[in-house]
């Protein structure tokens, strides 16, 4: 499981150096997942730009990690590809996540709920 993190103006950065978020690694990833964002501040990004496949499993770990912060702290989406949008569209999970375009719209704040 590659996961790389930097913090931007106060955001907690986290890249997903994977092509495919599946059942194969849905566990691991959490379980990273958590360990990095254990002293995150208020607002957590998980940049996707790179995943290229996301199945239910995946979808379910991302869900867990959201509950696993809140109340405290939102977590974030950026990057989604055509595929993995997709997967959002059609569950509807797109209007439960934060959804950035790319990771240059977090200074702009623009965030886009598809729908």
């Amino acid at each position: 499981m590659n996961l790389s993190a930097e913090t931007r103006s106060g955001v907690l950065i986290v890249h997903v150096e994977e092509e495919r978020l599946d059942a194969a690694i849905a566990i691991r990833f959490k379980d990273q997942i958590r360990e990095l964002t254990s002293s995150a501040t208020s607002r957590v990004v998980l940049d996707l730009s790179q995943v290229t496949f996301l199945d239910s499993s995946g979808l379910g770990a991302l869900v867990a990690i959201m509950k696993a912060l809140a109340p405290l702290r939102q977590l974030e989406l950026a990057g989604l590809t055509p595929n993995v949008e997709k997967v959002f569209r059609l569950t509807r999970m797109d209007s439960v996540f934060p959804i950035h375009g790319d990771l240059s719209q977090l200074a702009s704040g623009d965030i886009r709920h598809a729908g």
